[in-house]
This record gives C-alpha cells, sequence and structure tokens, in this order.
C-alpha cells in the first residue's frame, strides 16, 4: 500500500541554509540495560555478548560525530539502553565534545559514579534527563524488575544534583505506577523546579519481541485515564490546549494527503542506532526507512536518503479516509512510525491511538471530567 515517489531534485537542499543549521541527531550508543522495565522498547540484557558485539566503535561515533557536524549538526542526545554500560563511555563522550557538539544525555543514573560527575563537571553536557519511575522502592523496583535499583537510582540522582550539574527529571504513566503519579510530580518538580514532563503513551519494542510487547501492552493505560491524568495537571492541560485545541476549533484537514511524513521529521533531526542504521526519527524502524551508516556516509543518508523516505507516499483507503484527515491528529500517538511498530505497516491505522486521541479530545472540550 505505500509507495515511493519520484526524488525531487536535491540541488533544494544547497539552496537552502536552514537545512545545514542547527541540525540534531540522537545517538544510541548501546541497546544494552542494566534494568529490565516492563515498558522499555529497546532494552536489551547488560551482558547481552551479541548486542555488544554490534555496538559502534568509538572510531565510528566520532566518524559518524564529525560528518554530522560538516552538515551543521550542533546537538547531540547520548541514549541507549543505558549509555553508561558502554565501558568505553568516556572515550565516546569526549570525541563527541571535541567535534564541537552541545550533548544532552539520557541516563535512569543508577550507574552514574563520582568519575562520571567529574567527567561532566570537567565537560558539561548541556542536559542530563533521567526517568523516575517511582519513589518508593516497591513501585520502582516493580516497574524495573531489579532488586537494589532504586537505591541505585537515588544515590546516583544525589550525585548528580549535589555537584550542581543541570539535571531534568521525566516520568512514564503506567499500570505499575499511575497509583503514584502525583508522587512522583511532586518529587521531580521539587527537584526540577523548571522542568518536568511525563509520557501516559506507550509504543512497542524496536525489535518486535511479542512477549515484551505484551508486557508493553498490559502497562499501558486506558484512554479514558490517560485523558483523566491529563486533565489532572493543570500545567499539562493547559499546554496541551494551547497546542492542541478543541475539535471544534480546529479545521478539517480537508482533502486526504497521500503522503505519510506531516510531522516535519528528518528536516533538522535524525537518529543514529547503536550499530549504526540511520534512522529519520528514532522510532522508525521499516525496513525501507533504514540506511546503514557502516556502509556509507551520514551526508548521503542526509541529502539522498531522507528525502526520499520523506517522499512516501499511501494509497490505502482507509489511511486516507481516517488518519490523513483528521482534525485532532496532534492529540494522538499515530505515526508512520508507531503504525509501523504496532501493526508493522506505515499507514495502518492503531485503534488504541485513536481512542486516546478521542478522550483527550473530550476532555478538552470540557466534558472529559463526565468520562473519567
Amino acid at each position: 500500500m505505500v509507495e515511493q515517489a519520484r526524488l525531487p531534485d536535491f540541488s533544494i537542499w544547497e539552496k537552502l541554509d536552514a537545512r545545514k543549521a542547527a541540525i540534531a541527531f540522537d545517538l544510541e550508543v548501546t541497546a544494552r540495560c542494566n534494568l529490565n522495565c516492563r515498558h522499555c522498547y529497546i532494552n536489551l540484557p547488560a551482558g547481552d555478548r551479541v548486542a555488544r558485539d554490534k555496538e559502534l566503535s568509538v572510531q565510528e561515533i566520532d566518524r559518524i560525530a564529525q560528518e554530522a557536524a560538516s552538515l551543521g549538526a550542533l546537538w547531540c542526545l547520548v541514549t541507549g539502553g543505558e549509555p553508561l554500560l558502554r565501558e568505553d563511555f568516556f572515550e565516546i563522550y569526549l570525541a563527541l565534545k571535541r567535534r564541537g557538539l552541545l550533548l544532552l544525555l539520557f541516563t535512569n543514573a543508577t550507574a552514574v559514579t563520582p568519575e562520571h560527575v567529574r567527567l561532566f563537571k570537567n565537560y558539561p553536557p548541556r542536559d542530563i534527563e533521567v526517568t523516575v519511575y517511582g519513589v518508593t522502592r516497591e513501585t520502582y523496583e516493580r516497574v524495573t524488575r531489579r532488586p537494589g535499583s532504586f537505591a541505585g537510582f537515588m544515590q546516583g540522582l544525589d550525585l548528580l544534583f549535589s555537584s550542581g550539574l543541570k539535571v531534568r527529571l521525566k516520568a512514564m504513566a503506567l499500570r505499575s505506577n499511575a497509583h503514584e503519579q502525583d508522587e512522583i510530580a511532586r518529587f521531580c518538580r521539587e527537584r526540577t523546579k523548571d522542568y518536568f514532563r511525563f509520557d501516559p503513551l506507550l509504543h512497542l519494542r524496536y525489535d518486535g519481541d511479542p512477549i515484551r510487547n505484551e508486557e508493553i501492552r498490559q502497562e499501558r493505560l486506558s484512554p479514558e485515564e490517560i485523558a483523566a491524568l491529563d486533565s489532572s495537571d493543570p500545567e499539562r492541560f493547559e499546554t496541551l490546549l494551547r497546542r492542541c485545541p478543541p475539535p471544534d476549533a480546529v479545521p478539517n484537514r480537508g482533502d486526504p494527503s497521500h503522503r505519510l511524513f506531516h510531522c516535519g521529521t528528518g528536516t533538522v533531526n535524525f537518529s543514529v542506532s547503536y550499530d549504526g542504521r540511520f534512522r529519520l526519527c528514532a522510532d522508525l524502524w521499516s525496513p525501507d526507512c533504514l540506511y546503514d551508516l557502516r556502509q556509507g556516509s551520514v551526508a548521503a543518508a542526509w541529502q539522498h536518503f531522507t528525502p526520499r523516505v520523506q517522499q512516501m507516499r499511501s494509497e490505502r483507503k482507509e489511511f486516507l479516509e481516517t488518519c490523513s484527515v483528521c482534525p485532532i491528529a496532534k492529540l494522538c500517538l499515530w505515526c508512520p512510525a508507531h503504525a509501523h511498530l504496532e501493526t508493522g505497516e506505515l499507514d495502518a491505522p492503531v485503534d488504541y491511538f485513536c481512542r486516546v486521541a478521542h478522550a483527550r479530545a473530550a476532555a478538552l472540550a470540557g466534558d472529559g471530567s463526565k468520562q473519567a
């Protein structure tokens, strides 16, 4: 049902200075993690030798960073898995720094050591983001399934905060920690007064593991619970209302667009997997949307492969009559990347996402409290 359109004139990219400036990219330095979170879409065991053997070397990472910087990349998000599991993390971090990149780091904080703190103090990242799975040992370890992980999390977080580094906190709203969301929000806001976000929308795994995918589905909140959670947080609700007005204030999109991608992905950003696969965004794992950087360059991927993916089109009648023209699409997790993770197809609607969007729309329209 999905086809690739004729390639556009690539010379346009040379005429657009904006495309060569302020590029950001995500770099997954590993898929391995020391935790085993129920909802995680990427994690493999910390000792997985196959995964470790596939990881980009420091030299490969440095080459990718150099090529990205030459195209105008300024930002790099260092993520995983758990990045601090890499024995050569210090080398990776400094290699990226030497390329002049502003670094963001995602970590669960359980592996943070005084040596890491010294590195970050000497060569500060722009931000460090830590996810809070719970604020009690019982809840935190129900999610992570690792005894002792809560103590490690608190110790790592104390090391980061006591050092004066800029740390941001975030949370996932899961079935396993839903009862503690108010306490999690309070914990985060007390420590990072200018920033806190939570995400109640879970997508499926990159590797398609059916057992782990079922665990993710079991951790999903119902559409009504998500809408009620949004509504219970004034700051979040105001932001949602500002960015996504009620559906009666949003004009219908009109004629359906056959183009799949409307989110701007690949405009000023891209992602690199732990084994060197280039994607327009972190969640886009359709085989037709992957480019192997071990066999080619960032420039070739950015200037030639990316426009090809951006121009992909659909002839699926169901897509053209629903998602393509939906006036509440901004309230939905649906996108080609997530559709592929859910169904194996880039243009297939996803019922759960649709129900979440409609529950949110009802809440924004003023009658969400009746449903919740």
